[in-house]
């Protein structure tokens, strides 16, 4: 049976969904150390400026108060900066002409309207709806310590990555309609909202 090894994601790129559609199982990790500018708490869309980063910010710093090192399973959401107002009002201005944001709208805004105080839970109430609206049904659990060399494991929580990916031969993106591919060209591996946004029920075949 084979076995992903994946970080947490804020509505993950569409790289990491294919993952869980095309493993048996997959693990999702919960004890590694938290690190900026990942895509634990951060996923890219396509704007009519370009790329667009949008990060969900987290109280590391309050909480790490014993220079301990801060596992991602321990990370709190912060309300600093009205956050949950700047990221849908960002998506419905990127989106809001794609053939199918009407379609999903209602599913995808509850997650700005309803607090959640851990980021890994937070991610996995997305992770279970974003799976409902691909229709995919991906065996998912969480680790219950870190391992730095998992065996009989593909491990993807450095290859999936936001600033430094590495090479994954499986993944080779394909291109799909845009909003703004007439303006930008096409935008590879966005975060899974592009690819539902644009194009509905059909975006499974593309993972």
């Amino acid at each position: 049976m084979s076995t992903a090894l994946l970080q947490t994601t804020y509505f993950g790129p569409i790289q990491w969904y294919q993952k869980l559609y095309r493993y048996d199982q997959t693990l999702i990790e919960q004890y590694d150390s938290y690190q900026k500018q990942t895509y634990r708490n951060r996923c890219v869309i396509a704007t009519a400026n370009g790329l667009q980063a949008l990060t969900v910010p987290v109280e590391h710093d309050t909480l790490n108060i014993k220079n301990e090192i801060l596992k991602v399973k321990d990370l709190r959401i912060s309300d600093h900066n009205n956050w949950r107002r700047i990221h849908w009002n960002a998506l419905q201005s990127a989106y809001n002409e794609s053939p199918f944001f009407d379609y999903y709208a209602d599913d995808i805004r509850l997650f700005f309207e309803k607090k959640y105080e851990f980021l890994v839970d937070f991610n996995e109430a997305i992770r279970q709806t974003v799976c409902n609206l691909l229709d995919i049904h991906p065996q998912v659990s969480y680790t219950t310590d870190f391992s730095r060399q998992p065996s009989d494991i593909d491990d993807y929580r450095e290859v999936i990555n936001a600033k430094h990916p590495q090479p994954d031969e499986d993944f080779q993106p394909r291109r799909y309609w845009q909003v703004f591919e007439g303006k930008h060209g096409f935008q590879a591996n966005l975060s899974i909202l592009d690819l539902l946004f644009n194009m509905g029920n059909e975006a499974v075949f593309y993972l």
